[in-house]
């Protein structure tokens, strides 16, 4: 199918759309032939012969190179010699910011003029005699530059992207932030100020201002920025993107906040943050088949420079931790990341209040969005080693929680997207720590990320929690049986869901180590689930699971399941009588072998009515007796060896 799909193009350049869509999966392999494509479409562009409808389709090519690889790893190819700084804004004068079929050509245009007006030399020396020939004054390149990125910082097309970009690059240069830096914030910010996300047109203005004010604050140096950093917080905070209902323009205005954040605080890295000693996949699992010894672990001292935080850090803080629990994904992991960037910065006690709000993201008052972004942001204060191994035991329990985290909303239930955030957490652990601090959790950790690889509903985190667990296999080495699960459960083996809970679940459960902890999850989490498909595979598992502890399973999950088969919860009574059927069938089974088969019918038959006797209402007794008494039987009925006294 073609890439590009406005506008009429010749049967060549459709096949090339169809080539150039074959590498989206490895964009990288297009990497030696980038240099020679630009040339060769950017040759024609040059060709002042060249008509206009093959100029704009050598932008379309190029545009749809960029688009696959980048336009990041294709800027730097551009050619940015002084020569083809004014071929590049002439250009400019022929294009129509209203002409939606051309878009593209503007779009590479403009990154282009962005690599071009990097330069080292000053743009005035570019001038030369600015009074033309009619006696008239042309206007200054610097002028010219800032001109045409304004311009197309309101359009509604993709343009508007590559302005952002440029604005970012020209703006930092030496020459132009003392004479338009200034300036320029000024009309980006009062342009702000004045635009609304009720209307269409508010909405895209205030795109193009936050992209470039992001982009600037990202690239500038700190020391430019500064001055201007508080006003633009303030600004940003009288606009109440939060209450938007536009996606993008949150996350911008998170992004926006996490940079004005970075400037506010120095270009350091935290000298109190751990550093795992040996990452050495050969020494960790040499680690794991003998006696720990203490390792070398990198914790620096309280010597860090003490300096006073900007007040407004903590208005930071304040906006990213609300983002935390945006409704939308790609809002929270902005702020997850924002929020792991400026802890690196901050002191070390100031860096663990961040921690404890964090912490309050789980409680039971909050939603699954704020399990998520609390999700996201503790792996990312994980993996960049600023949680300190003290705060380990009050994150686990919580991690612990997100693993089986599944809220039920109307006919369907969320949580999902917390499972997955969950298993990146174990996941950034993993390569984090060493394998002496995880050490008190190994149990817990991995009962758990076996649970969700193979008892989990969705593919996505079934296969997270695989891959957590094999890291954590890999860094760690202390996992229990961790490299015979893993060979049984890889990434392949968890994608079908049917496979995971009857036959992968037994071989995990044969190892004394998991077996009670995943009978227990398919109890307590699974035969009550919302899905009638996962009611029905649990209770086969809890069969198939009988014969590894059938006296657990006589003593302990059966008298637990008969009050539940008489319960009031319509899916909880359904898995319950299901799981009962099972297992006694199982029992059934086993005790056939062993000869044994009246001892196991006298104990199921008291069970029974010691289950019954329990109830108030003589007529719900006897109607739920006669139920529990069907559905029991119901497996035996086929045998010939049934007892007639049953």
């Amino acid at each position: 199918m073609c890439v590009y799909g406005g506008g009429s193009h010749t049967p060549t350049s459709q096949c090339r759309f169809i080539i150039m869509d074959k590498y989206q999966e490895q964009p990288h392999l297009l990497d030696s032939h980038l240099e020679w494509m630009m040339h060769l479409l950017l040759d024609i562009v040059r060709d002042k012969r060249s008509p206009s409808p093959l100029v704009h389709l050598a932008f379309k090519f190029l545009y749809i190179i960029t688009k696959v690889r980048g336009y990041k790893i294709f800027l730097r190819l551009f050619p940015h010699e002084v020569a083809d700084l004014q071929p590049v804004l002439d250009m400019f004068a022929d294009q129509n910011p209203k002409d939606y079929e051309t878009w593209e050509t503007r779009y590479m245009l403009l990154l282009w003029l962005s690599m071009t007006c990097l330069i080292p030399f000053d743009l005035a020396r570019l001038d030369g005699n600015i009074l033309s020939e009619e006696g008239c004054t042309r206007m200054p390149i610097m002028d010219r530059i800032l001109n045409v990125a304004k311009s197309y910082l309101v359009v509604s097309d993709k343009a508007r992207d590559a302005a952002a970009v440029l604005v970012s690059r020209f703006i930092i240069r030496p020459d132009v932030k003392q004479k338009r830096m200034a300036d320029f914030l000024d009309w980006a910010l009062s342009t702000l100020s004045k635009s609304s996300f009720q209307t269409m047109e508010g909405t895209i203005v205030m795109d193009g201002m936050l992209q470039a004010l992001a982009q600037l604050f990202k690239h500038g140096k700190r020391d430019d920025c500064l001055p201007y950093a508080s006003t633009v917080l303030e600004c940003l905070d009288n606009c109440k993107l939060s209450e938007s209902n536009q996606t993008l323009l949150r996350k911008l205005g998170v992004k926006l906040v996490q940079r004005l954040g970075l400037t506010f605080l120095k270009p350091k890295v935290a000298k109190w943050r751990y550093q795992r000693g040996c990452r050495s996949l050969a020494a960790n699992l040499q680690f794991s088949a003998q006696v720990p010894v203490a390792q070398n672990l990198v914790i620096a001292a309280d010597d860090e420079e003490e300096y006073d935080i900007p007040g407004e850090v903590e208005n930071v803080i304040e906006q990213l931790l609300i983002g935390l629990k945006d409704k939308d994904t790609i809002v929270r992991w902005s702020a997850a990341k924002g929020i792991g960037r400026i802890t690196g910065r901050l002191p070390k006690e100031l860096a663990d209040d961040v921690v404890g709000s964090l912490l309050d993201c789980f409680s039971f008052q909050e939603t699954d969005n704020s399990w998520h972004g609390g999700c996201l942001a503790l792996a990312e204060l994980g993996r960049r080693g600023l949680l300190l191994p003290s705060r380990i035991t009050d994150v686990v329990p919580v991690i612990l929680k997100a693993l089986t985290y599944d809220e039920k909303r109307g006919a369907c239930s969320v949580g999902s997207n917390v499972r997955d955030a969950a298993c990146y957490v174990c996941w950034a652990f993993a390569r984090a720590y060493d394998p002496l601090e995880l050490k008190p959790f190994v149990n817990q950790i991995s009962s758990a990320l076996v649970i969700a690889a193979v008892f989990d509903r969705d593919i996505n985190c079934r296969r997270a929690a695989s891959a957590a667990f094999q890291e954590n296999v890999g860094r760690q080495g202390t996992f229990p049986h961790g490299i015979d699960i893993v060979t049984a459960a890889d990434y392949f083996a968890v994608g079908n869901r049917v496979n995971c809970f009857l036959n992968i679940s037994v071989y995990i459960a044969s190892f004394p180590e998991y077996t009670q902890s995943m009978i227990d999850h398919l109890v307590n989490m699974k035969i009550n689930h919302w899905d009638g498909v996962i009611r029905e595979l649990s209770t086969k598992a809890l069969h198939n699971l009988t014969p590894q502890v059938p006296e657990y399973m006589t003593n302990v999950v059966l008298p637990r399941l008969l009050p539940l088969a008489v319960g009031t919860d319509l899916h909880t009574r359904h898995g319950a009588i299901l799981a009962c059927a099972e297992i006694t069938h199982a029992l059934y089974k086993l005790a056939a072998e062993n000869n044994s088969l009246h001892t196991l019918l006298d104990k199921v038959i008291y069970l029974r009515s010691k289950s019954m006797s329990n109830h108030e209402s003589e007529t719900t007794c006897c109607h739920s007796q006669a139920r529990i008494e069907k559905t029991l039987s119901k497996v035996w009925f086929n045998h010939d060896s049934l007892p007639d006294y049953y």
